[in-house]
């Protein structure tokens, strides 16, 4: 996984790390919003969430960030984006990178904003790095053990680190 995917960062937790935010409430209050998650993502109803019902969540995410709807995020946007997670009380994730870096992270061809297509690309990757058994879904424990490396700031199998370097 390269560090695109430390950036975006998808999962339970993920839908607020993709601003690089973690929950700032007690652990069980963490658990009941790590499964109201997984229930939104999971739009069947059958306790896994497939590649569809994934990247149907993270258009969303993006369409969100993308405030004034020309197709791309901006750095500007990213920002505004994590203080308004903030101002939500959400609180910066260990060893997340600061919204300009993430956009160096996601913007593969360096034009200075993520395109959908990078976001999704992303998104993808993280999807795979999350199904650990290779089934073509994640489960509620591939999310949430995703997610703890995530927050940790601990990198995953596929080469992401905690420091944001990037594997070739």
């Amino acid at each position: 996984m390269t560090n695109r995917c430390l950036a975006i960062g998808f999962g339970a937790a993920g839908l607020m790390a993709i601003f690089g935010l973690a929950p700032s409430r007690a652990h069980a209050d963490e658990k009941e919003s790590q499964s109201s998650y997984f229930q939104k993502m999971d739009t069947n109803g059958d306790g896994k969430i497939s590649l569809d019902e994934w990247q149907s969540a993270h258009k969303e995410i993006f369409q969100k960030m993308d405030t004034n709807g020309d197709g791309k995020v901006t750095t500007e946007e990213m920002q505004s984006s994590s203080e308004k997670m903030q101002e939500k009380g959400m609180k910066p994730g260990k060893n997340m990178p600061s919204p300009s870096e993430r956009m160096k992270m996601m913007d593969t061809n360096n034009d200075g904003s993520i395109s959908q297509d990078e976001f999704m690309a992303g998104s993808k990757t993280r999807f795979d790095d999350l199904d650990t058994n290779h089934d073509g879904y994640v489960s509620k424990s591939e999310m949430k053990a995703g997610d703890q490396k995530m927050m940790q700031g601990e990198g995953s199998s596929s080469g992401s680190t905690s420091s944001g370097s990037q594997k070739q």
